[in-house]
């Protein structure tokens, strides 16, 4: 399973969604950033721009725990790690990766700024 560090933000509800739509969603940890618990020296190790959504996957490559950082790259992660979510053909792919890098620079910041 995979450890997310959470805090109900934008960025946060899409891991967590990508997390439990793909049966991986493991331990939860709350990263108050209200508190700002997101500068706590421990969390940095794990997120060093100081932001969630972070993962820990304790399982990850060559079954070695990784941390990730940034919404778009656990999506990323995620969908290769499990072959889903992701179109195989190529050009499907792109496609897939446009909108999705789309919506990480352009569409979830200007949405975020809103509320």
């Amino acid at each position: 399973m995979i450890e997310l560090f959470f805090w109900p933000t934008p960025n946060g509800y899409k891991a967590t969604i990508a997390l439990a739509e793909l049966g991986l969603l493991g331990k939860v940890t709350p990263i108050n950033i209200l508190a700002g618990e997101q500068f706590d020296p421990a969390f940095l190790k794990i997120s060093p721009n100081n932001k969630v959504p972070a993962i820990i996957d304790h399982d990850g490559p060559n079954g070695e725990p990784v941390a990730i950082f940034e919404s778009g790259a656990i999506l990323l992660y995620l969908a290769e790690k499990t072959g889903k979510l992701l179109p195989k053909s190529e050009v499907k792919r792109l496609e897939a990766l446009q909108w999705l890098f789309f919506q990480v620079s352009s569409m979830g910041p200007m949405l975020g700024q809103a509320h």
